[in-house]
């Protein structure tokens, strides 16, 4: 499966590996949060619209980059994606079971997803991000719990300079039965 899951709290230098791998000449995808909170603050309107609808439109656009994705035997690199939407609304507005596993069996992805730790050394706020490394940190906990219960590998991707971290993903991704040791 070349559609490949980066994923981590805010702030834990996920867009920074994913600019490394497209550096490399691999297809990346973007999240959708930022672009949703900027166009709001653009229209004058707050950050966010309640929880419940935010989770819901990020879980939109992600299914629409998912399915715009041209399909390749190449990686694909999602900077969080349709999962971590799905994770979002499961917190707050459950989908019921059957819908959820649908979901899930329709957006696929390779059995092993990669998460960035919480980095405080790295961590800032800017006009997208205001959560503070506390909530950064709860995000990661919480992330991690809704993979496993999907049934997913987290292979945590180590506190390195973007060259080495995606060095390091692609190393994981060449074995042929992907694991979180070299």
């Amino acid at each position: 499966m070349p559609n490949v899951i980066v994923t981590g709290g805010p702030g834990a230098g996920k867009t920074t590996l994913l600019t490394e791998l497209a550096a490399l000449g691999y297809a990346t995808v973007e999240e959708s949060a930022r672009a949703i909170i900027a166009e709001r603050l653009a229209s004058g309107a707050s950050r966010r619209p309640d929880f419940p609808a935010f989770a819901r439109e990020i879980l939109r656009r992600d299914i629409e980059k998912y399915r715009g994705q041209p399909r390749t035997s190449n990686w694909v690199f999602f900077d969080r994606g349709v999962l971590d939407a799905l994770g979002m609304l499961q917190e707050v507005a459950p989908l019921p079971a059957r819908e959820l596993k649908a979901m899930l069996s329709t957006c696929t992805f390779h059995p092993t997803v990669f998460i960035l730790p919480p980095w405080e050394a790295i961590y800032v706020t800017d006009t997208e991000r205001d959560q503070s490394f506390a909530e950064a940190v709860s995000v990661h906990t919480r992330l991690v719990n809704w993979y496993r219960a999907c049934g997913y590998l987290l292979c945590e991707v180590p506190l390195l300079p973007a060259v080495q971290r995606a060095e390091h993903v692609l190393r994981i991704l060449a074995t042929r039965a992907p694991s979180c040791r070299e």
